[in-house]
């Protein structure tokens, strides 16, 4: 599945750079993203250095089916608005 990174998950005054809210493409309701909970999320970064960075779905984010995922390392400000992939 394809889903959307939309921001990192933050406070009023501070954000976790490791732990990101996504938007998963046909996801619409809060019980449907609690079933992706444990679910892989792989993201490839572009340019130079091409790697990838992992991560896990924590829980869900809201009522409107985003989730939230706890990445192995920090996100570059880059891969807000980029596609990562749900296995």
């Amino acid at each position: 599945m394809e889903a959307i990174v939309v921001n990192y998950r933050r406070g009023r005054k501070t954000q976790t750079v490791n732990q990101m809210v996504i938007i998963v493409e046909g996801v619409e309701s809060k019980e449907a993203a609690t079933a992706l909970v444990g679910k892989t999320v792989v993201y490839t970064c572009t340019g130079k250095a091409a790697k990838t960075i992992s991560g896990k779905v924590t829980a869900a984010h809201g009522s409107k089916g985003a989730v939230r995922v706890l990445f192995e390392t920090g996100m570059p400000g880059q891969a807000i608005g980029a596609k990562v992939e749900v296995q």
